[in-house]
């Protein structure tokens, strides 16, 4: 699960051409403009991630004078959004470890500590049309993961082990859509948005494309527990970047239930064309990061995931790119800073 405010070390600090007052902290993978000589490399620090919600109470500041405060889930305050100051792209925001914060963490402050309970920071998520949203039967399993790989910043140790290995990775576009699974437990079929299992309704859009591609029915063959879990992409979703005329169901994922475990990309891939379902765009099946790919750093790898899109007819900017390890268990996504500068979610 995504943590969205965490205690981090600032690695490093460098200036920012022409900028006397902000210099550019380095976090992990990730960049931040601060307030020059408020913090040193090494210095301990509660890093909030972008799509952060932060309250006003503990950052009155992000509220532009003379504006109000946004409200979410009944909390005034920002939603933390990639920016550019003075040329410098920064994603987040970095706050002093407070007596407050050490007293409610109430144990020893150290790297990785997630705090966002503590300090009231949510995660962003948009508004679910009513279409999309449609009458709630319960929570989303407990025994099925959700979707939603780590960042490629947050990973900055790892990915410089899997640059070493001899892995191969599937490359595929992440797509700008609603999270939808259709799952299959002791023969009860069932879809779910990205929180809440869904009552059958043909009228709404998850339960649409689950019954035009009748994985109703192809989910009890075999008689597996399974996961299928895709995007939505299309007309009336989340502005419909792709300019389609419908909506598609596209498939990135499957869980085993029963194993406790994803189908490698070469499971999935025969699945996915047995029971004739779409799939999201490859880029790449098998690849090496470095030795087919040429990637042998984060910004390269930050690079790489810009680009356009392959969906649609109209090449917009692709959201990012999703990288999963076909030896390992191991998945990660790289976002497209230029789509995230471009106001993308």
């Amino acid at each position: 699960m995504r943590k969205m405010a965490t205690i981090r070390k600032i690695d490093a600090l460098r200036p920012i051409e022409g900028a006397d007052a902000i210099e550019c902290a380095i976090v992990g993978g990730w960049t931040v403009v601060v307030k020059k000589g408020e913090y040193t490399a090494g210095d301990l620090a509660v890093y909030c991630e972008i799509d952060s919600f932060i309250p006003t109470a503990i950052a009155p500041f992000l509220t532009k004078p003379g504006h109000y405060a946004k409200t979410f889930e009944g909390v005034e305050g920002e939603r933390l959004r990639t920016m550019k100051l003075r040329g410098q792209l920064s994603q987040g925001l970095l706050l002093p470890i407070s007596d407050d914060t050490r007293k409610g963490a109430g144990i020893l402050l150290k790297e990785g500590l997630d705090v966002a309970d503590h300090l009231g920071i949510l995660k962003y998520e948009a508004p679910i049309p009513a279409e999309l949203a449609g009458e709630v039967k319960g929570m989303f399993p407990s025994v099925i993961p959700k979707t939603d790989q780590e960042r490629v910043q947050n990973l900055s140790v790892e990915l410089g082990t899997w640059f070493t290995e001899d892995l191969h990775w599937e490359v595929t576009e992440k797509l700008e859509g609603s999270s939808m699974t259709v799952y299959c437990i002791d023969g009860e079929v069932s879809v779910c948005s990205r929180n809440l299992d869904l009552k059958r309704n043909p009228d709404n859009s998850l339960w649409r494309a689950a019954i035009k591609y009748d994985l109703e029915e192809k989910l009890k063959i075999g008689s597996r527990n399974l996961a299928v879990q895709g995007e939505l992409v299309g007309n009336g979703i989340q502005g419909n970047i792709y300019k389609m005329r419908d909506q598609d169901f596209l498939v990135y994922d499957i869980y085993d239930i029963d194993a406790g475990r994803y189908f490698t990309p070469a499971e999935r891939k025969a699945f996915v064309a047995e029971h004739k379902l779409n799939h999201c765009p490859v880029l790449a099946f098998s690849a090496r990061l470095t030795d087919t790919l040429g990637l042998a750093n984060m910004e390269q790898v930050l690079k790489f995931a810009e680009g356009k899109s392959v969906m649609g007819l109209i090449g917009c900017e692709r959201e990012g790119l999703v990288f999963k390890c076909h030896e390992k268990q191991l998945s990660f996504k790289a976002i497209s800073n230029k789509y995230l500068l471009k106001g993308g979610q």
